[in-house]
């Protein structure tokens, strides 16, 4: 006798950097207990893991490469599962650094959006006819140990793994046809001001928002702005 099996719901959710959108399952027993592990562990590197999977396992499209997308889909993703699959609704709480109070409030995941900074240009120009093309941390970098463990340096290392072309003129050169050390020797002779608007270009990455506007008890208008995992969700 075999035992009966269960049909789930499917969710149809946009990739933002993608703008198309694919098919998703909701959060099973299994994937919570996946993230229960990793909060249990209190060690980042295991909740990335165990957030990466989720998004991994809950996707039901072939040709979705989760480690290709940049982390802030990875995370939108995320958002929006728990949002299908538990409960669109969250509590969260923070302390008014002018009355010293605190204050609980209800955020709806479904109003999270995708903020775009006004001016995006991931063409960073080194010469007239030279350049990097760069592209946004990708979700593969949730579950890289040996950077998630970096002591320092991150920013170096960060901008390593975020070269995606580099030309001179016709000449064209994909990033990943070259080692670290080669990459990080070509990174070491760029000048200070382009070395600044590379970090500018990576500072400035889309990200999650979710406003709050609320007054404290002193009547001033007062406004929160979440915009990370850690925001929404408390993992220790």
């Amino acid at each position: 006798m075999n035992l009966p099996k269960i049909e789930h719901p499917l969710i149809q959710i946009e990739v933002p950097s993608l703008k198309k959108k694919y098919t998703f399952r909701p959060f099973l027993v299994k994937e919570e207990k996946l993230l229960l592990m990793a909060k249990e562990s209190e060690n980042e590197y295991d909740i990335f893991i165990a957030l990466k999977q989720v998004v991994t396992n809950c996707s039901l499209d072939p040709s979705l490469n989760i480690d290709k997308l940049a982390i802030f889909d990875l995370e939108y993703l995320f958002i929006k599962l728990r949002a299908f699959s538990v409960d669109n609704k969250i509590n969260v709480g923070y302390r008014d650094n002018e009355d010293n109070k605190n204050y609980n409030f209800k955020v709806n995941l479904d109003e999270i959006k995708i903020i775009y900074p006004e001016k995006i240009d991931n063409n960073i120009k080194l010469t007239e006819n030279a350049g990097l093309i760069m592209k946004y941390p990708s979700a593969s970098l949730y579950s890289d140990k040996e950077f998630l463990q970096l002591e320092k340096e991150h920013l170096f290392e960060l901008i390593i793994k975020c070269i995606d072309k580099i030309y001179d003129g016709e000449e064209l050169y994909e990033a990943k046809d070259f080692s670290k050390q080669q990459l990080s020797d070509f990174l070491e002779n760029l000048s200070v001001k382009v070395f600044e608007d590379v970090h500018k270009f990576l500072s400035t990455s889309p990200k999650m928002e979710y406003v709050i506007d609320y007054e404290n008890d002193f009547g001033n208008k007062r406004k929160i702005v979440l915009s990370s995992l850690n925001d929404f969700f408390t993992w220790r």
